[in-house]
């Protein structure tokens, strides 16, 4: 069993020898390929040019699900696969994919069966991992589920279930997974450039951020799962491959607000908005996430920043639904993320200032004349079917002994059964089995078990257990991803950045002006979450 400690992984990548895939990416797609690629023998590294999941992959709207608006626009086979794959999800990871009751109110009588109709359909699709038969309930029953909800006009509602997670809790559990089965894997890494023999690639060549020194990766097969900036790395393969991009990006606006605008465990579902899209208002870590927007972008990068306007949009349209009207100065954090779409296919599909809300989710596998392989478009929910078929294809690519996928039933690290634990409510209950170990940590001195601040939900135990195994190397790593700090309550974070950073620094070694360094560098990107009231 191997080791997700960096030091470690950096030296067995050190070492040479030729690895049989090596993975572009350290996002959902590229960590589920890695893990795809091991568990069926392959010897596997994964290289991520940041951290784990630091890109789209900790920004989403944190839910495990088919989509409904795919199903209202009539993408039929995207909506069986995704729910094929949440209750696989469900099977696999029941530490972190937990079920949410939402609640769609009605203010039209002929709103009841149309959406009845269409998530009796959902639960059709769903098949044997349905979360629960979907029902109407009356106005009052709405009430007790969104105690919050306006109520004039209100005729009703349905009630369905769907799966909800954190997205970066489960990247890095993939990367913990990955490491389990011997995989390596070296974030704040990025590629530089390949290396050909024969006019195919045959290694990969990457810096190291922390010693600097540069290295060569020999691989049978790379694949490229980098997200967003898939056309990048296949332009850096090869220059013309800018006349022929991929990907769309859209920009996806979320805010987050305190728990009194939504109390009580139901979602709220606004299925259609003015411009046709969908709304979703979600407990979350006991603060309320609200979102989406879907905004075509010129350009990826790895820290968008969401409009005035998005904000706001989310602001009122939320506000048009409950009886308190949340406002600018109400918002805890906002964050955005980019989806990386595929392009249409028809004349002005995906072209840039096109609406991008109904370009396909779906994903797509292409090979260059290299010999690399890309693998982009989709979603959270299908991550390892994504990454089944990119790995499918680099087997025919590297040459490699075929060996089917195994991962529909790969239990990944931190299983537990549900029914033997304490439950969600416990607040380490997403570390699976792991929780014990945090809590041996938080024994090791009596300050570790302390809060890392009065507003977050969190010990400071947690970022000694993130320098230590989740390869935690700055202070951003520990507050946006290995702890959902900076997205709960930027502030907050700010304020707790000073304890992280002298918690940090004593694990890795780092000196004091480091520790200094590192949090105005915190606090610089935390400002650009505080929305537009700072």
């Amino acid at each position: 069993m191997g080791t997700l400690a960096r030091g470690e992984n950096l030296h067995r990548l050190r070492a040479g020898g030729t690895w049989d895939v090596v993975v572009i990416g350290g996002g959902a797609t590229g960590l589920g390929a890695a893990v795809d690629a091991v568990a069926r023998g392959y010897r596997t590294a994964l290289l991520e040019a940041r951290d784990f999941a630091q890109g789209t992959s900790s920004r989403s709207t944190k839910l495990i699900h088919g989509g409904v608006r795919y199903l209202a626009q009539g993408d039929i086979p995207l909506v069986r696969e995704a729910l094929h794959e949440r209750g696989l999800l469900f099977r696999n990871a029941p530490h972190l994919v937990h079920r949410r009751e939402f609640v769609v109110p009605a203010y039209r009588w002929l709103d009841l069966p149309f959406y009845g109709i269409g998530l009796k359909i959902y639960d059709l699709l769903a098949g044997r991992s349905n979360l629960g038969a979907s029902r109407r309930i009356r106005a009052p029953e709405v009430v007790e589920r969104l105690p919050t909800i306006a109520t004039r006009g209100l005729r009703g509602g349905i009630v369905y279930g769907d799966g909800q997670f954190d997205d970066a809790r489960l990247a890095i559990v993939l990367a913990r997974t990955l490491a389990d089965l011997d995989g390596a894997a070296l974030n704040h890494a990025p590629i530089v450039g390949f290396a050909y023999r024969g006019g195919r690639i045959g290694a990969v060549l990457a810096h190291d951020e922390e010693t600097g020194e540069e290295l060569t990766i020999a691989a049978r097969v790379v694949v490229n799962a980098t997200g967003v900036f898939a056309d990048t790395v296949r332009r850096l393969d090869d220059p013309s491959a800018a006349s022929m991009p991929l990907l769309t990006p859209s920009r996806g606006t979320h805010v987050v607000l305190d728990r009194s605008f939504l109390p009580g465990a139901s979602a709220l579902l606004v299925p259609r908005t003015d411009d046709g899209r969908v709304l979703f208002t979600i407990p979350w870590h006991d603060r309320i996430l609200v979102g989406t927007t879907d905004t075509p972008v010129s350009e990826p990068s790895i820290e968008p920043r969401p409009s005035p306007e998005e904000i706001g949009y989310l602001l009122d349209y939320v506000g048009r639904y409950l009886v308190k009207r949340p406002r600018a100065e109400d918002i805890r954090s906002t964050f955005a993320g980019l989806r990386p779409l595929l392009r249409g296919h028809h004349p002005g599909e995906g072209d840039i200032g096109a609406p991008t809300a109904r370009l396909s989710r779906e994903h797509s596998v292409v090979v260059s004349p290299s010999g690399l392989v890309t693998v982009t478009g989709g979603k959270w929910t299908t991550y390892r079917k994504m990454a089944a078929d990119a790995i499918d294809q680099a087997i025919t690519v590297g040459g490699l002994a075929l060996r089917p996928s195994s991962t529909a039933d790969l239990r990944l690290h931190g299983w537990y059964d549900r029914e033997l634990t304490e439950g969600p409510e416990d607040p380490l209950a997403f570390y699976g089995t792991d929780g014990r170990l945090v809590r041996a940590i938080a024994a090791e001195r009596p300050d570790w078990d302390g809060p890392l601040h009065p507003n977050l939900p969190y010990r400071r135990a947690e970022v000694v257990w993130a320098a230590r195994h989740e390869a935690a190397r700055r202070v951003e790593d520990v507050l946006a991803r290995r702890t959902r700090a900076l997205f709960l309550d930027a502030r907050a974070s700010i304020e707790a950045a000073p304890i992280a950073a002298a918690l940090l620094a004593a694990e890795l070694g780092r000196d004091e002006p480091w520790q200094t360094a590192e949090v105005e560098r915190f606090r610089k990107l935390a400002e650009g979450y505080l929305g537009p009231a700072g």
